[in-house]
């Protein structure tokens, strides 16, 4: 049964939303972890290769998740406010929409492969995997795109099961198809990294065409026809106004961990690997949180299109509680194994050390980094994108890097994670202040 995120207890409705999109976060990570393993069996020069496309594929990412964001505060918003119709015209627009500005950046970069990766620095040696790899996954992002959004689109009626049902069903045939593209299977060829990719696209398409069908059959949120060019263009914009931001938000994020990974380096390579662990292990404690952050919002954005305040302000204060009691706990565990957890990613002495070293410290900001991104969920549910944008620069380039440089100069790595810490608490203080003096004034 759905849950009903106007009527229904705030803590129940909000937990059995978030629980399955604990399993849908899950199911992306075994997603891309089966990729980089496949890969990594055709050679070093390949899973460089792919570790090459990051930078461009999350761009890509990122303007998926920005629209994901845009479309479940806009729609829920609409929903909220008993407007069903207005609500299923503007899923209509919006795929339309997006589909076709997925198309148009697909052709546009298909034409720059080589002198895109040139510029980030791939050499000649790396070049026709990089280009047998993105040529595919460029044509195939249209489907990711559109699973996103659509996703969102459930997310915002409150069906999260379905949301998630997705995610596991684009994983599964992903991790499927990986081998049999890559090494050949029966009449299929083997086909290498761009089997890897071929692979993606496939699941992608697949789960596109389900989640399309969802939303037409089960859902009534798809229609087969759009209003005019113009109101469909008016609707785009809508979902643009929210998703623009968030898109920025995110992107800055990879910018962030790409100079303090830079600092690391000064460190030496045993360096770079602890904290690209830490990096790893960070996703993981977050899990919880995350999900929580695709799944406050468009309960947020219903109660404020039906004007309950009250509700919202009870979601959110929920949400802080639930942040910094999660991970404290999370942290206690982490502490408690943090020496067995070095030596599951490695045997030299010195990362072990380094991996334990962060988890002692890193860990005690976790809670107040949750309370950070989900105030800015919140910010871009109540529509202030620009508000939640101004909480990520603050966060990222006005404490977390300043900081992470100053604590690194004082007392090298401990003084760097000393640092992050810090900045997520200040962070997570100012944004805590900010979202009540909003839903105060409210």
């Amino acid at each position: 049964m759905k849950p009903d995120l106007l009527n229904g207890e705030v803590r129940p409705t909000l937990i059995k939303m978030t629980l399955p999109m604990m399993l849908g976060i899950v199911s992306l990570m075994l997603f891309n972890v089966a990729d980089s393993y496949f890969v990594s069996q055709l050679g070093t020069h390949q899973l460089a290769a792919l570790g090459f496309t990051f930078p461009v594929s999350f761009t890509v990412i990122s303007l998926s998740i920005g629209l994901s964001i845009g479309t479940s505060a806009t729609i829920a918003r609409l929903i909220g406010s008993d407007n069903a119709s207005a609500a299923r015209q503007l899923t209509t627009d919006n795929l339309l929409l997006t589909g076709l500005l997925m198309i148009a950046i697909a052709v546009v970069a298909i034409q720059v492969i080589d002198p895109l990766f040139r510029l980030l620095g791939a050499d000649d040696e790396l070049l026709p995997y990089i280009d047998q790899y993105m040529s595919v996954w460029f044509i195939g992002a249209v489907f990711y795109v559109l699973i996103m959004v659509s996703n969102s689109s459930l997310r915002a009626t409150g069906d999260t099961r379905s949301a998630a049902l997705l995610m596991g069903l684009s994983s599964i045939l992903n991790m499927i198809l990986d081998p049999i593209m890559i090494f050949g299977w029966g009449p299929v060829p083997a086909l290498g990294i761009q089997g890897a990719a071929l692979a993606s696209v496939i699941a992608w398409g697949i789960t596109a065409v389900c989640a399309l069908i969802n939303l037409y059959c089960n859902k009534g949120l798809l229609l087969l026809r759009i209003e005019s060019p113009r109101a469909a263009l008016q609707h785009w914009l809508m979902v643009m106004k929210i998703g623009f931001p968030a898109a920025l938000s995110n992107m800055m994020t990879p910018i962030s961990a790409a100079i303090m990974t830079a600092i690391v380096a000064t460190h030496g390579a045993e360096a770079v690997a602890a904290f690209g662990v830490g990096n790893r292990l960070e996703s993981l404690s977050l899990l919880a949180n995350l999900a929580l952050s695709m799944t406050l919002p468009p309960f947020i954005s219903q109660n404020f299109g039906r004007g309950h305040i009250d509700r919202v302000r009870g979601a959110y204060l929920f949400a802080v509680k639930f942040a910094i009691i999660w991970q404290a706990l999370i942290y206690l565990g982490l502490l408690l194994f943090a020496g067995g957890i070095g030596a599951l990613f490695s045997d030299n002495d010195e990362v072990i050390s380094l991996i334990s070293l962060w988890l002692l410290i890193v860990p005690l900001g976790f809670g107040f980094q949750a309370v950070t991104f989900l105030t800015a969920s919140s910010f871009n549910a109540l529509h202030q994108p620009i508000r939640a944008m101004r909480i990520s620069i603050f966060r990222l380039f006005c404490l977390y890097v300043p900081l992470g440089l100053l604590g690194n100069y004082i007392a090298d790595l401990l003084g760097m994670f000393i640092g992050f810490v810090i900045a997520n608490m200040c962070t997570a203080a100012m944004a805590y202040w900010w979202m009540n003096r909003y839903l105060n004034r409210l």
